[in-house]
């Protein structure tokens, strides 16, 4: 660590994302914290990271995607979009917390170590330009760029666009979340052709339904992608 690293961190000690408790080495969450997070560690849902019931190793799909085959192969995510997780994902998202951006990419690249490979470009979904312009940051991107930066994989955030502005998607059931999305994303007319023959990999803060995935890796997939898989930083899930 350089010398004007170790001066800030005396000035400003890093601190628990959650309740701004100390903490060290950048973890991001203090151990209470930690504790209270509902991380994935054990059987997922091998195409979208859902925890499920089960011996961890099996190659098991939850009922989400069973009943809706997706348009990517596999997927992973880091959290259940709940309780102290899904206000993180709320603070990234709306709150100029760009303090989670880090300690979120590095979960998100051990949740999705088994998926992430050289060469693989590193696809933010996109925003549209009016709530890019009002919340001047796709927090998504601000994911994909740091796990780039931490696996040298190469990163592509304007090789997707969306054509239209979608009405929110809260509150909407799943039938009217993918109704809204439909031919929303499209492959950029120019940066989009870097995605030609290409392995991708899906990056987004929050899956809910999925229609914003199905649809951005379709886009990628009718730019010429050759796969598509997916990464999220959580997943909302049904109560059991």
């Amino acid at each position: 660590m350089g010398r004007m690293q170790t001066a800030l961190r005396l000035i400003y000690p890093d601190q628990c994302l959650a309740c701004e408790a100390l903490v060290e080495g950048g973890q991001g969450l203090c151990g209470a914290c930690w504790r209270e997070t509902p991380f994935v560690l054990g059987l997922a849902c091998d195409t979208c990271g859902a925890p499920l019931p089960g011996v961890p190793g099996e190659v098991a799909q939850c009922d989400d995607c069973l009943a809706r085959p997706r348009p990517w192969r596999r997927g992973r995510t880091t959290l259940v979009y709940d309780g102290r997780a899904r206000r993180l994902a709320l603070a990234l998202k709306h709150g100029d917390r760009a303090d989670i951006v880090a300690p979120a990419a590095a979960w998100m690249r051990r949740a999705g170590r088994d998926l992430l490979h050289p060469g693989q470009i590193l696809l933010p979904v996109p925003l549209h330009w009016t709530r890019l312009l009002r919340r001047r940051y796709n927090q998504a991107a601000l994911l994909a760029q740091e796990i780039a930066r931490l696996t040298g994989q190469p990163y592509a955030p304007r090789a997707l666009i969306r054509r239209r502005r979608t009405p929110p998607q809260k509150g909407a059931d799943a039938e009217a979340r993918f109704a809204n999305l439909a031919d929303a994303i499209a492959p950029h007319p120019v940066h989009g052709a870097v995605l030609d023959g290409a392995d991708v990999l899906l990056i987004d803060d929050v899956m809910t339904s999925g229609a914003t995935l199905a649809a951005s890796a379709l886009a990628a997939a009718s730019a010429g992608a050759a796969r598509v898989d997916t990464l999220t930083l959580a997943r909302a899930v049904r109560a059991p």
